[in-house]
């Protein structure tokens, strides 16, 4: 296998107006129908075979060269974006108020479909490559889980499914890697305590809905703390209290919302029993009642431990040991994790850090505005992973 160590201009270049036009014309979870027509579009002018609505707005597109039973992989990009008003006053800034691509989704897929472009026309490999767009990463159930429902790889199962995603955290030509576990899983907490609300200054006529509520996020935590396995990292937070009263009026509900995460699916199903627990018990020691509904989101993200390492090699290999970075377990969640617990997977980060660190906003900032000059690392990078694999 020879490396790729020259990537083509027009390909950069490309991916660069790519880009911008997705930053312009974000879409929001599960409504990505502008966007799916426009990668058609794409793939249509590339002459590529592809599969449209695949578990939703997902399409694949594939190629296929010589031997193409030899080895198969996959190389997956998102698509969707977030309810954020843009405030990085950028001159290609999102047309959509309210919505915008501040995750990198828009980076992606212009990188995806650069990298298609490049195999389309090399003819110096042979295999399979599935390149699979996902819709609605963002929100829950989420679009992988649907694609994967939906027959993704039409009954080819490749040896390995690989997908990159920006970090502004890292410099441009850098490479992040963590074999193994890598993100926690993601639930969403919804509980409810309903009782006889009432005057606040007759608080023996009434159950006080509100103490129950404070008394139940206060009780949860020692789920985290004196529960779970001290090795076991989890986070149970609450973010949202809705309790409508007022000075003198004690509601009759209260609502919280919170996250559970970790990376232990057995102990991520015993946290939600010992959620139910808690919460029914103080709020019945309040004369409330409670209801529960615990949404079911994202799996732990799992890395594939020898996939990973021969990308990690391959990474030092073309950008050198130095841009080669160690990552660390994230509390964060992707539901890439449902294919990563289906096939072996290799889940990396790319360094888009701005060059003046005051211009340099994190993942979900309304002032998020990646660095360019990581476009032509990231389509090198994501070529000669491919090949590498193509050929092992």
């Amino acid at each position: 296998m020879t490396n790729v160590l020259n990537i083509d201009k027009e390909l950069v270049d490309k991916a660069l107006l790519n880009r911008r036009h997705m930053h312009q014309h974000p879409e929001l979870s599960f409504q990505e129908t502008h966007t799916a027509n426009w990668i058609s579009d794409q793939l249509e002018e590339m002459a590529v075979k592809y599969r449209r609505n695949v578990g939703g707005n997902g399409i694949v597109a594939t190629l296929k060269q010589g031997k193409a039973d030899s080895s198969i992989v996959a190389l997956r990009a998102d698509f969707d974006a977030l309810p954020i008003l843009e405030q990085s006053n950028s001159s290609f800034a999102s047309v959509n108020k309210g919505v915008m691509h501040a995750c990198g989704h828009d980076f992606h897929t212009s990188i995806l479909l650069s990298v298609l472009e490049h195999f389309k026309q090399d003819d110096a490999w042979e295999g399979t490559i599935h390149f699979i767009f996902q819709h609605a990463e963002e929100m829950l159930p989420g679009g992988a889980i649907a694609m994967l429902q939906d027959n993704l790889f039409d009954g080819e199962l490749p040896k390995v499914i690989i997908a990159q995603h920006v970090d502004p955290d890292l410099k441009v030509g850098t490479f992040g890697f963590k074999p193994g576990a890598y993100m926690a899983s993601s639930d969403e907490i919804y509980l409810t305590i309903t009782g006889r609300g009432g005057h606040a200054a007759l608080p023996h006529k009434i159950n006080d809905t509100v103490l129950a509520a404070s008394q139940t996020i206060v009780n949860l935590q020692q789920i985290a703390s004196r529960k779970a396995d001290p090795t076991t990292p989890m986070v149970l937070s609450f973010g949202k209290l809705m309790a409508l009263g007022a000075t003198n009026v004690i509601p009759s509900e209260v609502r919280i919302e919170g996250t559970l995460r970790t990376f232990d699916e057995t102990w991520r199903e015993d946290s939600k029993r010992l959620i139910d627990e808690i919460t029914v018990y103080t709020a019945k020691a309040h004369g409330c009642n409670a209801n529960i509904d615990i949404k079911y989101g994202y799996p732990v993200l799992f890395n594939n431990e020898a996939a990973t390492q021969t990308a990690i090699d391959t990474c030092k290999n073309i950008f050198g040991e130095h841009n080669t970075i160690a990552l660390t377990h994230r509390m964060t969640a992707e539901d890439f994790g449902y294919f990563s617990q289906q096939y072996p997977a290799v889940f990396y980060r790319c360094g888009v850090a701005q060059k003046d660190a005051s211009n340099n906003f994190p993942l979900h900032s309304s002032q998020f505005n990646l660095n360019e000059d990581a476009i032509e690392p990231s389509i090198k990078m994501m070529i000669n992973l491919t090949l590498k694999f193509l050929n092992s």
